[in-house]
């Protein structure tokens, strides 16, 4: 079972995504394991503050270093196996599907997820000490948190585990697929025309319909 740790300020909004569909199911088939840790519950503060103002000036605040390392210590504890700690980043490598198989080979992943300007850059030091770190993006955009970009990497890694998806095939790169597809009913009428399914998709020729989705997909 893979075991995925989220931290987070927000645990109920990633939970939310993460208890539905395949997911949902692969929670409850104990395919993988989800936990949250909240940097708030690793500070002295009584009113749970994890940021300060940056050093050197500029806008914002910025998370402090010390919460979230405990936080990601506390999630990890002293188990045995294989551990990865996944730092976001606008300039980091850009997660594929090739990085979605690799990930899904430990025994326990770590997303950082941090708000505000960003994190204490000395917490990205003393994670490594911990365990390997990889930094990613998620797509070209700047997002609030790394809260999506965090559940848009455990759903990929997730539907690559074995079972998930009930038939490997499933997986849509490891098949024939094209990113337009069809349903009943055959035809659709709408405002004064007609809308049909193309004919190749219904003639069970298998090589055609390859050959269709192939032309399709590029």
């Amino acid at each position: 079972m893979l075991k995925f740790h989220l931290i987070t300020l927000f645990p109920e909004a990633c939970d939310a995504y993460l208890s539905v569909s395949i997911l949902g199911r692969a929670r409850t088939n104990k395919k993988i394991a989800v936990s949250y840790q909240s940097p708030r519950d690793f500070v002295t503060n009584k009113w749970g503050k994890v940021d300060e103002r940056p050093y050197g000036g500029g806008p914002g605040m910025v998370m402090t270093a010390l919460p979230v390392v405990k936080a990601v210590k506390k999630a990890f504890g002293r188990r045995k196996g294989t551990k990865l700690v996944v730092w976001f980043s606008p300039s980091g490598k850009q997660f594929t599907n090739k990085d979605a198989d690799q990930l899904s080979t430990y025994d326990e992943v770590a997303f950082v997820c941090g708000r505000y300007e960003g994190i204490d850059d000395r917490a990205l030091k003393m994670l490594k000490t911990m365990a390997p770190v990889k930094t990613f993006a998620v797509g070209e955009a700047v997002y609030t948190g790394g809260e999506v970009p965090a559940l848009a990497m455990v759903d990929a890694i997730t539907r690559r585990l074995p079972g998930v998806l009930g038939k490997d095939e499933s997986v849509e790169e490891r098949r024939v697929a094209s990113p337009a597809v069809y349903t009943r009913p055959e035809n659709i009428e709408w405002e004064g025309k007609n809308y049909r399914v193309p004919k190749v998709l219904q003639t069970g020729n298998h090589a055609k319909i390859d050959e269709f989705r192939s032309k399709k997909k590029k």
